[in-house]
């Protein structure tokens, strides 16, 4: 792992250690969220004024309204919650006014801030963003990474403005990408990446009395918007395995949908989603499936084959690919 600071690390004595405690508000949703609110909590220079999450939502048949990771943590440390179905509702604008922050930090909030929020605190808004900004803008920075075979990534934190995941870089911390990666263990690394740089940051960003202080300490710096990219947001519909591609992508696809919405396929009016696949130097009929010589399931794909090792048949447990052979004889031509 390293880290960029952006543009150099600058000895500036830090706000907190002036005037204690940082009066923060949090606004997050997801577990990536939960996990770096769940580290700055253990930070005693920093005071939760506030978290900001999503409304709760229906969940599952009984359609129970269901709290949000971030919410569940603020709740189990008494913390005041705040949940505007829009970020523009008056009364919650007025509420984030009393409360009078040093900073808003951001993590996978769900919202865009109109800049009328961004500009109430006294060093303004970061973010954190689980990509090497100017790279992967947008809602699915980490699958993005695993679907196009790069071999690193990392967490920017940038000052925030209204254009999405634009702002000036403070902090970026970088690490490779195993070949076994999958979105979930991604996530799950990038969350732990992103609480220690959203930490970093914030000391190196709160500096003088306010944010023009901090502009003027030259610590953060533009993106270049000519390397910018975007990615979209995912749904259930881009698991399903297109066989045609090669069965490098789609043994990426796999990978970057685990564990949701997984790469699906359907056999028999039966769907079945692969866990987990291996790249097989052999020429099938695209989308055929088939036993190799060794007596293992395998698929066609538009170039190569692809050998499954984990599957599961929807309703069902996860199989093993001999489970699967044994199991699904008639779908093996």
């Amino acid at each position: 792992m390293s880290l960029i600071i952006a543009p150099k690390e600058k000895k500036v004595k830090s706000f907190w250690q002036i005037q204690k405690p940082l009066r923060l508000v949090f606004f997050g949703t997801p577990d990536f969220a939960r996990i770096i609110l769940k580290h700055l909590l253990k930070v005693p220079q920093y005071e939760a004024a506030a978290v900001v999450t999503t409304p709760d939502k229906p969940k599952n048949r009984g359609q129970k309204p269901s709290a949000s990771p971030v919410k569940n943590l603020a709740e189990q440390n008494k913390i005041r919650i705040l949940q505007p179905a829009k970020a523009q509702d008056k009364n919650f604008i007025r509420q984030l006014k009393e409360i009078n922050a040093d900073v808003f930090l951001t993590a996978a909030y769900g919202q865009i801030l109109p800049q009328n929020i961004l500009n109430l605190p006294r060093f303004g808004a970061l973010n954190v963003h689980a990509s090497l900004l100017p790279k992967y803008r947008g809602a699915s920075p980490i699958q993005a990474a695993i679907l196009n075979g790069d071999e690193q990534t990392g967490v920017s934190v940038i000052l925030m403005t209204e254009q999405m995941d634009a702002g000036p870089i403070i902090l970026q911390k970088e690490i490779k990408i195993n070949t076994s990666e999958t979105g979930a263990t991604l996530h799950d690394r990038l969350a732990v990446l992103g609480a220690q740089a959203a930490q970093e940051a914030i000391d190196l960003w709160i500096v003088g009395k306010d944010i023009s202080a901090a502009l003027n300490a030259q610590i953060a710096r533009p993106q270049d918007e000519t390397k910018a990219t975007y990615t979209k947001k995912i749904t259930k519909q881009d698991g399903q395995i297109d066989w045609q591609k090669s069965a490098t992508e789609i043994e990426r696809q796999i990978r970057a949908f685990y564990s949701w919405p997984g790469s699906f396929f359907s056999a028999n009016d039966r769907i079945f989603k692969i866990i987990e696949a291996e790249i097989l130097p052999e020429q099938k009929t695209a989308g055929r499936l088939f036993l190799t010589k060794n007596n293992r399931p395998a698929v066609g794909c538009g170039q190569d084959a692809l050998l499954i090792k984990k599957i599961q048949p929807a309703g069902g447990r996860i199989l093993t690919g001999q489970e699967f052979v044994n199991g699904y004889k008639n779908l093996f031509g």
